[in-house]
């Protein structure tokens, strides 16, 4: 299950530093704004007020002085490179802490190439001449779940997550489904993204289901879970749906639905529309068409998603 929230921190790309930087060009910004006057101009209807003010340096540096050991706390939430073992592979760099057995991690690395290759034929990009690939994806994989949490930055709901761009995955070892379900998912997210560009706005919930159809179970149950909610009155519209974000703090019960949602919209794309039809979708996307346009011009009968969802809902209820 991914974590979906961007404040993932990455080792190797030095974002550790970027609160002591920023912190550094704050006290030399600070000591220029104390020999100066803060000078703001408000308008207020058609008269102008002038207010000019001085802060006093020695006050700003006690409220940094505070601050400052928080966010160090925030930005060294994962450990520094030379904490990792190493593993190189083909397509993947491993890296993993010491208390992981190296069997393991060769298990994994086995298992990481064969689902890069299942994947992108999953996707139908494989020998798609847009598909480029390239440059290693990198795996950190924690000891257990609380390092996970703690030094990765993590949710507590979270199980693993991706950072597409970066083309970085995180996981822990003992977690449910760690090469059936998590790594193809995590491999989903890069290899989807990499396809489609990182600037396509597509909506969350369309690229977590693609995601989870890349898991070998693709998260059965999903549909009778989507029953249940339109049953008991908790179902979210699609049109909802894309606004949903989860956070550290999201209730399992909320991060539950939008997964099961997410799964079950997806798989009826793909499984009840066709699979040429869905990698047309893919493709329009890829081409910087809008969701909905791509939507409307590959499926006809839907204008919006509203009329997709009315179809989906109509299917699960028939």
């Amino acid at each position: 299950m991914s974590s979906i929230w961007l404040n993932g921190i990455v080792p190797e790309t030095g974002y550790f530093y970027r609160p002591l930087r920023f912190t550094a060009r704050l006290f030399h910004r600070l000591s220029l704004y104390e020999q100066t006057h803060c000078k703001a101009l408000r308008t207020f209807g058609k008269k102008s007020l002038n207010v000019s003010s001085t802060i006093p340096i020695s006050h700003i540096l006690i409220l940094l002085f505070i601050i400052l050991p928080c966010l160090s706390c925030i930005s060294l939430a994962d450990d520094t490179p030379d904490t990792w073992q190493k593993m190189q592979g083909q397509d993947f760099i491993i890296y993993y802490r010491t208390s992981v057995p190296d069997d393991f991690v060769q298990t994994t690395m086995d298992t990481a190439e064969e689902e890069l290759k299942r994947v992108t034929d999953n996707l139908g990009i494989t020998n798609n001449p847009s598909w480029g690939g390239g440059r290693e994806i990198k795996v950190y994989i924690y000891s257990d779940r609380g390092d996970y949490v703690k030094n990765g930055g993590q949710a507590g709901w979270s199980h693993g997550v991706a950072f597409a761009k970066a083309k970085t995955i995180k996981l822990y070892p003992d977690a449910s489904g760690f090469f059936d379900t998590l790594l193809p998912h995590e491999l989903g997210h890069i290899i989807f993204r990499d396809y489609i560009g990182y600037t396509a706005d597509i909506p969350l919930w369309f690229e977590e289901g693609v995601a989870i159809y890349q898991e070998k179970a693709k998260r059965l149950g999903a549909n009778d879970a989507v029953k249940q909610a339109l049953e008991n009155g908790q179902f979210i519209p699609l049109s909802q749906l894309s606004g949903v974000r989860l956070y550290k703090d999201s209730k399992n019960q909320v991060v539950d639905l939008f997964y099961s949602e997410s799964a079950s919209a997806v798989y009826y794309l793909i499984t009840e529309l066709g699979e040429q039809e869905f990698y047309m979708l893919c493709n329009e996307i890829k081409n910087n068409t809008s969701f909905e346009d791509a939507l409307h011009k590959v499926y006809l009968r839907f204008n919006n998603t509203d009329e997709l969802n009315q179809a989906w809902v109509g299917y699960l209820q028939g």
